[in-house]
């Protein structure tokens, strides 16, 4: 009956859960304010730097010419230079084709892995993987081995002509195929990581219940939900290819890469130039892509897309580094 019992209060009784008064002065305690992580700054800073000074070193290269002063003739003459449109277009044309082969092979891959047992997903990345463990080098030594079995051992069969045609100048497709395998563990990561976001079995699921067969599924359901993956994908590949110069030096042929290098000699300042813009190129296009992942419409896939397409900033580097690496000209030769 105690708990029946009315409690009663005086004037001047302060009740049992209503707050404590504050005196007048007394000082109110708040939150902890965090203080500034300036070491973060500093970290940035010296990022910024030490990205950006080969950069603006390579650019005052070439427009600073010892006794003549500022000029742009080795921009203005890219566009004249002999070789330049010819290897251009067939490294566009070769990325383009390993970007389809790459898609081709891996999107469907994934998707098997995804519906069928877990355990195959641990092969399929390893094998994704492989090129990254496999130096180039090795690879193109493999490639040439087997390019000489078709003189050696197929003269007289219908194959030499396969072999011929894979070697072909204008578009050799070997090189497609050295491309694809290189192209594999970029292309792999992140389509992984756009699928990792999409309940794949649910969508086959309900796409099949509803009469859909296995092909219009891939194209009218998954791939809609992987654009984001497929773009970054895709753009990492052609980074890939436009910076690529051992595979095709080895081999013989002259696409892009080899061709800044070839040009580096006579014109040093133009082979810089022309890597400072195709570089400069790539990160507007790596810029679009992170926007347009970002966005509310790209959904989660896109994270993953963009966050992968980061790396391909050191892929295409390798262009840049390769021409600035070239001997300067001799004052008086140019």
């Amino acid at each position: 009956m105690a708990a029946l019992t009315p409690v009663s209060l005086s004037p001047d009784s302060t009740p049992p859960d209503s707050p404590s008064p504050v005196s007048p002065g007394a000082v109110p305690v708040t939150a902890r304010r965090r203080r500034p992580r300036y070491w973060r700054g500093a970290v940035l800073t010296v990022a910024g730097l030490y990205f950006l000074t080969p950069l603006i070193s390579s650019f005052v290269f070439t427009v600073h010419v010892p006794g003549q002063g500022l000029t742009f003739a080795a921009y203005s003459g890219i566009l004249s230079a002999d070789g330049f449109t010819e290897s251009l277009f067939l490294s566009l044309s070769l990325a383009a084709a390993t970007i389809a082969l790459a898609l081709l092979l891996v999107v469907p891959a994934l998707v098997a892995v995804r519906l069928g047992p877990p355990r195959l997903r641990a092969v399929v990345e390893i094998v994704c993987m492989l090129p990254l463990v496999v130096p180039p080098i090795a690879l193109v030594t493999g490639i040439a081995t087997v390019l000489r079995w078709g003189p050696d051992h197929f003269s007289r069969t219908p194959l030499y002509q396969t072999f011929l045609a894979v070697q072909n100048e204008s578009f050799p497709v070997v090189l497609v195929l050295a491309h694809t395998v290189l192209a594999l563990p970029f292309v792999h990561r992140s389509l992984d990581a756009g699928l990792r976001a999409v309940d794949v079995p649910t969508l086959v699921e309900a796409a099949r219940n509803c009469g859909a067969g296995r092909l219009y599924v891939i194209l009218r359901v998954i791939l809609p939900n992987l654009r984001s993956s497929l773009a970054g994908a895709s753009f990492l590949t052609l980074a890939l290819v436009l910076g690529e110069y051992t595979v095709a030096s080895l081999l013989g042929f002259r696409p892009f890469a080899v061709w800044i290098v070839s040009v580096s000699g006579a014109e040093a300042r133009m082979s810089v130039a022309v890597s400072l813009l195709s570089l400069l190129i790539t990160w507007a296009l790596l810029l679009v892509l992170s926007r347009a992942g970002s966005g509310p419409s790209a959904g989660a896939p896109a994270a993953g897309a963009a966050s992968g397409a980061a790396a391909s900033g050191a892929v295409a580097s390798k262009t840049a580094t390769t021409a600035s690496a070239a001997p300067a000209p001799v004052p008086g030769k140019e």
